[in-house]
């Protein structure tokens, strides 16, 4: 089945789009550097770079489509803009935010072009918001679900879920709001859940490393940390913040201890999936970025860093040999797997279509 993605970013949620027989044909995103990853990881794809607002940008995503008669559409609009982690708190700053309001464009896509199948993805609470909108000549405000279902039930079946990525063998806790529409006659079933891999399960091989150490397996190489957050974290046990440390706490310059959420300076747990990953996953202080770590002989705990590259692709459900361009620095390498969708959930979701 012929697809194109909007907002594709990187590419990473199309990892095992090839695998199911779902064949990319075009691509669009805005910003350039990952436009140009996209390019490095399906060479075949024509990319489309550029805002989709853009009169000329839009016409040559229609251009591609009518062109190779495309019949599946995967879009995941920026998430910044309702992000929990976002500047945008509440339904009044999420709707004056216009990054939340590119799904429109979607929305005209598919009128015009009246595809077999649309998937479209985005933060848990992209189903909350409430959206300015006129519904037989009355403006008030509604979900992206009612909207939908307004212009478009007359047509498709338009099915609203958030999933946990953690329930189909991703061992990493990340709710995503998915939007399946499909045309009435067909069938797109929802799949199977599965059980939690733990951090353990999934990374617990791996040879352990300490801030600054290099292995031998591609990707597994551990960053260089501060002194101070290397002390901290060696007396921090497997679960816990350095913040609640009686003697090995985090201090500001002068000396004093720093307080902040319970999330920071904070090791992982082994028995549980991991938390969700972030695009600063390079940082000790930031979101349970913290390897589990191991307790060694003399007390302190081991692997006092946050996670290699090759563990966030693990715990993304990348594929074992993923690679990704050698021009990519260790911090954008952690951006654009932050920014992403894990590809298992996506391939999951997608094999619930059944077709001739």
């Amino acid at each position: 089945m012929k697809a194109i993605t909007l907002f594709s970013s990187a590419g990473i949620d199309e990892a095992y789009l090839s695998a199911i027989g779902i064949d990319v044909i075009a691509a669009n995103e805005l910003l350039v550097k990952r436009a140009k990853i996209h390019e490095w990881l399906y060479p075949n794809c024509k990319m489309i770079i550029g805002d989709i607002c853009n009169k000329n940008v839009f016409e040559k995503i229609c251009n591609e489509i009518e062109k190779n008669k495309i019949e599946m559409l995967i879009a995941t609009p920026p998430c910044q803009g309702m992000s929990i982690a976002g500047k945008n708190k509440n339904n009044k700053d999420m709707i004056n935010d216009k990054r939340n309001h590119l799904i429109f464009k979607v929305i005209d896509l598919i009128e015009k072009y009246n595809f077999k199948y649309v998937l479209i993805e985005n933060v848990a609470r992209f189903l909350n918001v409430k959206y300015p909108y006129s519904i037989e000549n009355s403006i008030d405000l509604y979900t992206i679900e009612e909207i939908l279902n307004y212009k478009l039930s007359d047509k498709y079946e338009i099915y609203c879920k958030v999933f946990d990525c953690a329930d189909y063998g991703i061992p990493q806790y990340r709710k995503r709001a998915i939007i399946r529409i499909y045309k009435k006659g067909l069938v797109w079933n929802d799949p199977k859940p599965s059980k939690h891999i733990t951090v353990e399960m999934a990374i617990g091989y791996l040879p352990s490393l300490e801030s600054g150490e290099i292995s031998e397996i591609p990707y597994h190489y551990a960053r260089k940390h501060n002194d101070k957050h290397i002390n901290w974290m060696k007396h921090t046990p497997t679960g816990e913040t350095a913040l609640d440390n009686e003697k090995f706490y985090p201090t500001k310059r002068d000396g004093s201890r720093i307080r902040g959420f319970n999330t920071c300076y904070k090791r992982m747990r082994w028995d549980l999936p991991a938390p969700t990953v972030t695009i600063r996953s390079d940082a000790i202080s930031s979101q349970n970025n913290v390897h589990p770590g191991r307790l060694l002989p003399d007390g302190t705990y081991s692997d006092a860093r946050v996670l290699t590259i090759k563990e966030l692709f693990i715990l993304m459900s990348l594929p074992n040999d993923f690679q990704l361009p050698e021009w990519l620095s260790d911090t954008e390498i952690r951006q654009i797997i932050g920014e992403g969708v894990p590809p298992l959930l996506i391939k999951k979701i997608l094999e619930g279509i059944k077709h001739d």
